[in-house]
């Protein structure tokens, strides 16, 4: 099938290289020439596992390509993706860009009689797809939802899996205006075998922001649970979970051997959930319940315990150290995870902030942030470093912010032996099998540690 990808982030991007990969015919549009011209080169402009050589590919063997031309785009393909931007102003979900590419691509509707699905990928709140995208469609084109395919398609790909999420995933949501919009979705489908949800359109609007305010919440759960684990002695909250995990509820026996799903990694405390995803979503969700007279006092919750991550880790640092002015911390990651370099709502960086905002000076290294990396969610203040050894020198405390591989593997001798007095805040509680060298301050999450 022939396929346009109108945006080229993180999901237009996947999503187009993995489709021409089972061997679709994909087109992305972007409006950004270097995007456009890295693409076309077979390079790829976001850091995603696996993603570069599946471009490569694409792009050699014809199946793939990018352009800025919306008309070229959708020069005969029959279903057209809209995987754009929906970010948060003001608490309300931004859909600018979203009606935007409607209006665009209903342009181009207007001028051909051939029928076409328009699919949006983009997380949206419910009514959106049915309101504002087939509103936009109508107006432009001059043509009737019926004459044109209208599906929403949410995605469940996760930064840093999202190429192994897209090629295996665990189920496909199809909301369809009707059945031969859904029937043409789910051919481009067709390659893949998992259970396929073919639903209305608000339902699946709805059942993206369900499954990742569901995950926030848990995450936010376990960190309150943490909070209280490190008002008491002798508890350690990750052996608290480690009993909670083993309900076979939550880790079923299957021909006699246990199985722990994936979905335990969100009961897990630490500095909190943040991406480009979960933060925005909960709180799109939480300001639609309240326009729907819904109070959402569960979602408020979960946001305000998230946001106490921040101050809760510079609190860990400013206690050993008697307060954090004029004091030298070094901050270990600044993405929001692993194998990804997205700065977007990273707790780590709201870490920083706030010891800058309390007077550390804060120096920092992370794999995919380099010195001199330019990004409007890095604060002023902050200084890079090449590697870690250079970023703890002298520091007087370390907070391991995001557990990159690379941090786990440290010869932490090394690290506490470059500081005058070692205290190491770990934000993941991953260094909990450190044998620490003799005078180190280990301060884990969930963990009441005397100073």
């Amino acid at each position: 099938m022939r396929v346009c990808v109108v945006g080229t982030g993180y999901v237009g991007l996947v999503t187009g290289a993995c489709l021409a990969k089972v061997g679709h015919q994909v087109q992305c549009v972007d409006v950004r020439p270097e995007v456009v011209e890295a693409i076309n080169a077979g390079r790829s402009p976001i850091v995603e596992p696996g993603l570069d050589d599946i471009l490569k590919a694409g792009v050699a063997e014809g199946h793939f390509r990018a352009s800025l031309s919306l008309q070229e785009g959708m020069e005969g393909a029959e279903i057209v993706l809209v995987a754009v931007g929906t970010p948060t102003t003001k608490g309300d979900i931004d859909l600018r860009y979203v009606r935007e590419a409607a209006e665009g691509i209903g342009r181009t509707l207007a001028g051909s009689s051939a029928y076409r699905v328009v699919t949006v990928k983009s997380t949206v709140v419910p009514g959106t797809t049915d309101g504002l995208v087939r509103t936009s469609l109508e107006t432009t084109s001059g043509r009737k939802a019926g004459q044109f395919g209208l599906c929403m398609n949410p995605e469940f790909l996760r930064e840093g899996c999202a190429v192994e999420d897209f090629l295996e995933p665990d189920r496909i949501v199809i909301g369809q205006w009707d059945e031969r919009s859904g029937d043409t979705l789910a051919k481009m489908y067709s390659p893949f075998s998992c259970p396929v949800v073919r639903t209305g359109l608000r339902n699946a609007e709805l059942i993206k922001y369900t499954a990742n305010a569901l995950l926030a919440s848990m995450i936010s759960f376990s960190n309150q649970i943490a909070m209280i684990c490190e008002s008491l002695d002798g508890v350690d909250v990750d052996e608290v979970f480690t009993g909670v995990h083993l309900d076979r509820r939550l880790s079923p026996v299957v021909d006699g051997r246990r199985v722990h799903p994936g979905l335990l990694a969100y009961l897990k405390a630490g500095a909190g959930y943040g991406g480009s995803c979960f933060p925005k979503d909960v709180l799109a969700l939480r300001q639609f319940a309240q326009e729907c007279g819904v109070p959402a006092p569960l979602l408020e919750a979960v946001m305000a315990v998230n946001r106490s991550r921040a101050s809760h880790l510079a609190d860990l640092v400013e206690e050993p150290l008697g307060g954090a002015e004029g004091k030298k911390v070094a901050v270990l990651g600044l993405t929001f995870k692993p194998f990804t370099d997205d700065l977007r709502e990273s707790p780590a960086l709201a870490a920083v902030e706030e010891l800058l905002r309390r007077g550390a000076v804060v120096r920092a290294y992370d794999p995919e942030v380099p010195p001199g990396r330019t990004d409007p969610h890095l604060p002023s203040g902050l200084e890079l470093f090449p590697n870690a050894i250079d970023a703890v020198r002298e520091a007087q405390a370390v907070v391991l912010a995001t557990a990159w591989p690379e941090f786990l593997g440290l010869d932490w001798g090394a690290v506490c032996a470059a500081m005058p007095r070692p205290v190491i805040v770990d934000g993941r509680n991953a260094l909990k099998e450190v044998q620490w060298p003799h005078g180190a301050l280990y301060r884990p999450i969930g963990r009441r540690t005397e100073v």
